[in-house]
């Protein structure tokens, strides 16, 4: 079966898409999980009992308090509390912390540091699965044994009021609840507008929320929506627990970051709160009950420098953990520095607090200052319960795990303590109260907190419980596509840019044999391995077809292989084809510097993906990259310029093939005759290119040109984990202070903007564009981001919606327009300069569509992208005649620079999840993920657009254009997530596999979709070509 190269390589991406997602289906561990909630074992342990006694402790203890309130401050720090900033702005807070009836605490949060992951660990007491992320946007209900869902079982009745997080997690789970909206809802905005001039109402949230503007200034903001029920709430009685979740400062910090002037101003909003629940509640109802209430403070998660979150900076994961009540000890003498707990401490800490079980998957410990007052007995219980249920919860994650024989260091512990425990019972039973007892007791209970903490660190590794089964299958995929591809270079970069592919090996013994034996492999690990696996999980059907497309590959591989090294008399070069020019002779001739260049730098990137460093500083080996590609085009430019005359004996690197070879004739011209030729060229060639001296000196001027927009484009945005908490130009120009400077910005680059791209439109689309560009002024003007001349108060601000959409529809225009018009093109076959300007109306559809999403200071970015592209097309790429696997080489690794050019990192905090939603009144899922995706990757997509466009203006030159691009730029992406999945499975134990490497994996699974996405019109576009190669 003969193959086109652009046919063959979409067709591997779809391929390797597979692998890639149940590879990642494996990685991302099975969380520990106990027995589902509704069929758990109804019975708690007794007492542990001595020789000849026995206990009538074995039920759930009774609650220590009648009321709980949780007060969830979203994106709190734990030095907004405890450090100068809560000195400052929360006073009654820090009165309470150094002098008053409570317990402070820092509590750690482990990535992924959003909201839904956090509420899951906060209520449930295990670690979400880092996947999580993902399900951030559209949370579903959850399922697992909880907190809330343990209080509803006994009886208590919860109020909630906050982040609708909560009700989607927990539906009809709450009497009565008010959740607000979880993407268009009112930010920061305090009542007290005088105190904050000029400043508007922002809505977003980030991760399941949205940056939007708002004028109404008397309208409920989204703290506001909590506190109003305070004052009804609090005098009722009805109720048992009450959560309180408070958006607000999250919003100021996506906004500007943890050092704004708004943050102040929102603690001591939250102070008042605070004092507010700590007098009505504690203080005045306290007396009317037996027991007494407790009121916690907490966050589910920090932010980083920058004002983000997801990720594992110290700002990101300390949070503050206060508990409040009248039943603890006032606090006297000097203030103690918190001590560090985990975040997962808090659902046990409250299941004993308010006499519930333990959720069966919380992998926290109790934290025992809380329980201090309660006697030695009733401490002992409770650390008993929680060293049973973590116990527990090991041996059933743990396949090995034979009754008694638990070769645990923590479950070890926890007997030698449960054995202690029954003596010192014993003791207590007969009436002893001798100094004796109270040292046994102290022992115990120091043995029972190392064993917490030591079962508590086995169960938290036991997160990393990888499917090995689904990853190894998921790599072998990816592996033989990668090995194909690379023994496919010869035929692929041929200047037929075809090859056949036999289909004899996929009905050969070895074929059959292959799927028997792998079918077998997979039967005794399906039945053999005790824990769960995704891919035993799936239908023998599809698992049936997966082994056969794996048999297949490795048939096809073998088949390769065999020609190549038994009928083939002189093996070819893959490397030197690969980055040969379209000479034939060229394979022949030394490298150039550019040659070594592409191939030192692609292996160089690929091999620093193994060091957490380079990963979180990704963006310096692209700048540093394109930096040294600037250098190299200078030097091939000298070279071409004014180094032909004196290098006339000399092959040149940029000869051009003669008819016979563009036509792919069987006749082959001798060396001396190539060599004739091309000094012939060497001396026509300066004047024939130059058309005059200005020429010249522009095609001289462009790399150093290129190297200053990118200078300038580094210092727009600061990037990575190192200095990402820079200033940087960015965060100058989106100040409100400079508001006028953004405008003026902003509206200068839509005018390059139009520049640089009407020029090969029609007049309709010139049209469109212009309006859609004004379009895109107007909405970022109507959210408050600039502003218009005649603009002078916040009463002009809308939502926005309605400008959004006005650009919309010009973008669909533009794009179905072009589209149209290439379907018609390919069906008639007409002339590729037709072609080129449908791609180009496309192209510049998606330029407008990138222009709306972007942010107003990150649209140079979009203005220099275009440029660039501009000026390597007009000096670099055409005059110099390189051909479609260095040009599209050269697009790779722009396009690599530019996504991180936009703001961009590995990590998730930098996805701006706000593009999403630009110009929706609700949350819908597929706009929202594709605008996202598209925001997130507009650098990457645009230049792989733009190499489209500029290789079907050169199929006349070179009709495999097309199909040498496509294929390299799948070669491109397959090897580097080849690579890095080895590298990963290798690295799953290391310490920053969950903060480094599992973000990057997630971001190299999508790029790799969207490749496959791009690759696919590839081959739309090259169907027509192969008649003019076989001609």
């Amino acid at each position: 079966m003969r193959l086109r190269s652009g046919v063959f390589a979409f067709s591997a991406l779809l391929v390797q898409v597979l692998g890639v997602a149940l590879f990642l289906r494996g990685f991302f561990p099975v969380q520990v999980r106990s027995l589902p909630r509704n069929g758990a074992p109804s019975g708690l342990p007794p007492e542990p009992p001595p020789p000849g006694f026995s206990s009538n402790w074995s039920k759930v203890p009774a609650p220590l308090f009648k009321k709980v309130v949780i007060v969830l401050i979203d994106a709190l720090r734990d030095d907004f509390v405890f450090g100068s900033k809560g000195k400052q702005f929360m006073p009654h807070t820090t009165q309470l912390i150094e002098r008053g009836t409570s317990h402070s605490f820092r509590a750690e949060a482990k990535p992924p540091t959003v909201t839904m992951p956090r509420i899951k660990a906060l209520t449930t007491g295990s670690i979400p699965g880092f996947i999580d992320v993902v399900m951030n946007l559209n949370a579903p209900a959850l399922l697992e044994d909880n907190l809330i869902w343990q209080a509803k079982m006994a009886g208590k009745r919860i109020i909630f009021y906050g982040d609708d997080t909560w009700v989607r997690l927990f539906p009809k789970h709450f009497v009565e609840y008010d959740g607000t909206t979880s993407f268009f809802v009112s930010d920061y905005t305090e009542t007290h507008d005088k105190a904050l001039p000029g400043l508007f109402d922002f809505r977003l949230r980030v991760m399941g929320s949205v940056f939007e503007c708002c004028p109404e200034e008397s309208s409920a903001h989204v703290d506001d929506n909590v506190t109003r029920h305070l004052d009804n709430v609090l005098k009722r009685e009805d109720w048992d627990v009450l959560i309180l979740h408070y958006l607000g400062l999250d919003h100021i910090g996506h906004l500007s970051g943890p050092n704004s002037p708004l943050v102040g101003p929102k603690l001591s909003e939250m102070d008042k709160i605070i004092q507010k629940i700590h007098t009505s509640l504690l203080s005045k109802l306290e007396g009317e009950s037996a027991l007494p209430h407790l009121l916690v403070l907490c966050g589910d998660h920090g932010m980083s420098e920058t004002g983000s979150h997801g990720g594992s900076s110290e700002g990101e994961v300390l949070t503050p953990l206060l508990f409040i009540s009248s039943a603890f000890h006032r606090r006297s003498g000097p203030p103690e520095p918190p001590k560090l707990v985990q975040q997962t401490d808090l659902a046990v800490t409250l299941a004993i607090g308010l006499g519930l079980p333990i959720s069966r998957n919380s992998v926290g410990n109790l934290v025992l200052p809380v329980f201090q007052q309660r006697t030695m007995r009733e401490q002992l219980r409770y650390l008993h319960l929680n060293g049973f249920q973590l116990s527990r919860l090991l041996q059933e994650n743990m396949p090995t795990y034979e009754k008694g024989n638990l070769e645990d260091p923590g479950f070890e512990q926890f007997k030698m303590a449960e054995k202690t425990h029954g003596s010192w019972i014993k003791l207590y039973l007969e009436g002893n109260t001798s100094e004796v007892l109270i040292n046994l007791g102290k022992k115990v209970l120091k043995q029972y907190l190392q064993a917490l903490k030591i079962l508590s660190s086995s169960l938290s590794h036991q997160v990393a419980q990888y499917d090995m089964y689904s990853m190894i299958v998921g790599t072998v995929i990816v592996l033989e596509v990668v090995v194909l591809l690379l023994l496919s270079v010869p035929k692929a970069l041929s200047r037929r840019a075809e090859f056949e592919v036999p289909l004899s090996p996929l009905s050969s013994l070895l074929f059959y044999l292959m799927c028997l034996t792998l079918c077998a492999i997979h039967v005794v690990v399906c039945t053999s391995t005790e824990s769960l696996c995704y891919f035993c999980s799936i239908s023998w059907l599809t698992a049936v077809g997966v082994i056969m497309l794996i048999s297949g590959l490795l048939c096809l591989i073998l088949s390769a292989l065999e020609k190549m090294f038994v009928n083939s008399k002189q093996p070819p070069q893959l490397t030197a084809t690969f980055f040969s020019r379209q000479n034939p002779a060229a394979s022949d001739s030394s490298w150039s510097e550019l040659d070594v260049l592409i191939l030192a730098g692609t292996v160089g990137h690929v091999s620093s993906l193994s060091a957490s460093s380079f990963i979180e500083e990704e963006h310096q080996t692209w700048y540093f990259l394109i930096n040294t590609l600037c250098l190299a085009l200078c030097q091939e430019i000298c070279r071409h310029y004014f180094l032909a005359r004196d290098c006339e004996l000399q092959l040149p690197l940029t000869a051009k093939p003669g008819p016979e070879e563009v036509k792919g004739t069987s006749h082959r011209r001798n060396s001396s005759e190539l060599l004739v030729d091309n000094v012939k060229a060497s001396k026509v060639t300066p004047s024939e290119n130059t058309r005059g001296g200005s020429e010249k000196w522009m095609a001289l001027a462009t790399p150093w040109l290129i190297l200053v927009c990118c200078r300038w484009l580094r210092s727009l945005n600061q990037t990575g984990v190192q200095w990402a908490h820079r200033p940087d130009l960015g965060h100058w120009l989106t100040s409100s202070e400079h508001k006028a400077e953004l405008s003026l910005l902003a509206s200068v680059c839509l005018v390059m903007i139009f520049i640089l791209v009407q020029r090969r439109c029609s007049l309709v689309s010139k049209i469109a564009m212009a309006l859609g560009l004004l379009g895109v002024y107007s909405y970022r003007a109507a959210i408050g981001n600039v502003v218009f001349p005649w603009q002078r108060d916040s009463k002009d601000i809308s939502k926005g919606i309605i400008e959004a959409r006005f650009v919309y529809v010009f973008v669909l225009g533009i794009v179905f327009t072009g589209t149209k018009d290439l379907l018609k093109s390919q069906v008639l076959s007409t002339d590729s300069k037709i072609k080129f300007a449908r791609l180009w109306e496309i192209y510049s559809g998606l330029v407008l569509l990138a222009a709306l999403l972007f942010r107003p200071h990150n649209l140079p970015v979009l203005v220099f992208c275009l440029l660039i592209q501009a000026m390597m097309t007009k000096y670099v790429w055409r005059p110099l005649e390189f051909d479609a696997a260095q040009v599209t080489i050269m697009h790779y690794w722009f396009g690599q620079a530019f996504f991180f050019f936009q703001g961009n990192s590995n990590g998730i905090a930098s996805v701006d999840v706000s593009a999403g939603f630009v110009g929706l009144d609700n949350y819908v899922e597929i706009p929202a993920v594709f605008l996202t995706g598209f925001a997130t990757y507009a650098g990457p997509l645009l230049w792989a657009i733009h190499l489209l466009c500029y290789l079907s203006s050169e199929v006349n030159r070179n009709p495999a254009a097309m199909g040498h691009g496509c294929f390299c730029y799948a070669l491109l992406r397959s090897i580097p997530v080849a690579v890095y999945i080895i590298l990963v499975t290798g690295l799953r134990y290391h310490l920053f596999i969950w903060s480094v490497f599992s973000p990057k994996l997630l971001y190299e699974g999508v790029h790799v979709l969207i490749t496959a996405a791009v690759c696919m019109f590839f081959t739309a576009m090259d169907q027509n070509h192969s008649s003019k190669v076989q001609g």
